[in-house]
């Protein structure tokens, strides 16, 4: 990416950011549903009466986009972010920075959600790496946490081969370099890193390594980011306070304490972190990056940066330099719906209200522009969840594993050999066979998906407008051919509402849709419905 297109990139941003256009109200039309703007809310859609939901400053854990669909064709977007309230039959933006523009497709979700795609995040013709998709992945975070290190990476990615699972990306968490802002693996931990990236490859796994927009203070790569005003400023109580006036640097506290934050307004600090990316590519063999921690709550108020830009769009530009490396992951986002960017939902937690929240964000990220989607860990991505945790539910692990086989991206973290007894591990292994029985048509869908920007994971109403849809969260089509109705819930039965049709099941039988049927579902079994005619 050049530095003129990145400049051209935040002056574009920055010239939309701090008018204050009038609130806008709209009257619900007759049986009209609302669904958008943030991932994380994707159980509390459709939206009810009495919601309030305020999309400046805070993208909610996850991906946020200044859009809203109805189920009967009309949508809501804006350049910038917003506010909208449900009140009775009235549905009110305000907080808005910009034009709100309301527009009318068809009559269905899917409707909505084509013509706002074509008109404000047009697909770009491409996806990310397809090994994302077409074989499971790896993250070292649950087995290591921050004890990242090339003794037990290497012996994880052997137990995933010995184990009979196929190698994919292996992920390499955070922990790995001595501080942030250093980018070469610490030697205490990884005596030889390129040996070992190189074992990996031979293995069949590509790596990726996770970095962060920070830089720890009072390292050599800070006084010289420093030196060069390449971080982010502090404007000390002064809001006017111009850019080359300011001398302090600003320390933030986020999860992993205090560091300071590489201003990607800046150019040149773009372009010094894509050395140290691509530093990391030839040194190492590294092949893709999870770029974690572009949090809107991490660009406070007293923030100064090389451009005026706001909190959402500081995000974006940390979404935007991703585009650089087609393996890439991404959690927080804004705005760069349609791009070749894997988003994954935030870490969930070892428990099945958890479970529950899969398909519904999963299907949340598809209905907001963001079709490449992984549904965090296999059993939970929350590592609290698992520290002195003596109770891990093997049936959890296994039902989880399940939702993710037909989902988007499939990613394992805890590993099923260490905790799953032999009924429980054969049932994982047969959820990885499904998803390679279906990965032709994921990949189908993945291909479409770069064409249009289409979800892959979609909603029952996205696809059966107007059949009673509208609440369903906990079966999704794959696609527009295969209903997906795993368990979600700790029960050895399920109910699942076919629609209109004809449907031929995993279990060989054929039913008649428009109906809910209940059906018995095996430790080793997801149900899937082909959908006939």
């Amino acid at each position: 990416m050049s530095k003129v297109y990145y400049t051209v990139l935040v002056l574009f941003i920055s010239l939309h950011a701090f008018a204050q256009p009038s609130p806008k109200t709209l009257t619900l039309e007759k049986g009209e549903q609302w669904y958008g703007a943030a991932v994380s809310s994707g159980t509390s859609m459709p939206f009810k009466d009495g919601t309030t939901f305020e999309l400046n400053n805070d993208n909610h854990g996850n991906q946020c986009q200044p859009l809203l669909l109805s189920s009967t064709g009309r949508y809501i977007w804006s350049n910038d972010p917003f506010k909208f309230t449900i009140n009775g039959t009235e549905l009110t933006i305000s907080n808005n920075h910009s034009e709100i523009i309301v527009g009318k497709a068809g009559n269905s979700l899917g409707d909505a959600y084509r013509e706002a795609c074509k008109k404000f995040f047009a697909a770009t013709g491409q996806a990310p790496d397809p090994i994302l998709w077409q074989k499971p992945q790896y993250n070292t975070w649950i087995e290591l946490v921050y004890n990242q290190n090339q003794v037990d990476i290497l012996k994880y990615a052997q137990g995933i081969i010995d184990n009979g699972f196929p190698p994919g990306v292996l992920m390499i968490d955070d922990n790995w370099a001595d501080y942030y802002g250093k980018f070469s693996f610490r030697k205490d931990r990884f005596p030889d890193a390129k040996a070992m990236i190189a074992q990996l490859h031979k293995m069949g796994f590509k790596v990726m390594v996770w970095v962060c927009p920070f830089v720890s203070p009072d390292v050599v790569e800070f006084r010289d980011l420093m030196a060069k005003k390449l971080v982010a400023m502090d404007n000390e109580g002064d809001a006017n306070m111009p850019w080359d006036k300011a001398k302090k640097p600003l320390i933030v506290n986020w999860w992993n304490g205090y560091s300071a934050q590489v201003d990607f307004t800046n150019p040149d600090a773009v372009a010094w972190y894509k050395k140290q990316l691509d530093y990391m590519v030839t040194e190492y063999g590294v092949d893709g990056f999870k770029l974690d921690a572009g949090d809107m709550q991490f660009y406070p108020p007293n923030l100064l940066s090389f451009k005026k830009v706001t909190p959402n769009e500081q995000s974006e530009l940390w979404g935007q330099f991703g585009l650089l490396y087609p393996l890439n992951e991404y959690r927080a986002m804004w705005k760069r719906g349609g791009q070749p960017l894997a988003e994954r939902l935030g870490d969930k937690h070892h428990d099945w209200h958890d479970v529950g929240r899969l398909i519904p964000d999963v299907t949340a990220a598809g209905l907001i522009g963001y079709p490449f989607a992984c549904p965090d860990m296999i059993g939970g991505g929350d590592y609290l969840s698992f520290i002195d945790n003596p109770a891990l539910d093997q049936d959890l692990i296994v039902r989880s594993a399940q939702v993710h086989a037909l989902m988007p991206m499939m990613q394992f973290s805890l590993a099923p050999w260490r905790v799953l007894d032999k009924p429980h591990m054969d049932a994982i292994k047969a959820a990885v066979a499904t998803r390679m029985k279906y990965t032709p048509y994921i990949d189908e869908l993945f291909k479409h998906a770069a064409q249009t920007a289409e979800p892959i994971a979609r909603r029952m109403e996205y696809v059966f407008p107007h059949q009673g849809f509208e609440k369903t969260i906990d079966q999704f089509m794959l696609g527009d051919k295969y209903l997906v109705a795993p368990i979600v819930k700790k029960a050895p039965s399920r109910s699942v509402m076919l629609p209109k049709g004809t449907w031929k099941g995993d279990d060989g039988k054929t039913y008649k849709g428009g109906k809910s049927i209940q059906i018995e579902v095996a430790l080793n079994r997801i149900p899937v419905f082909e959908r006939v005619k």
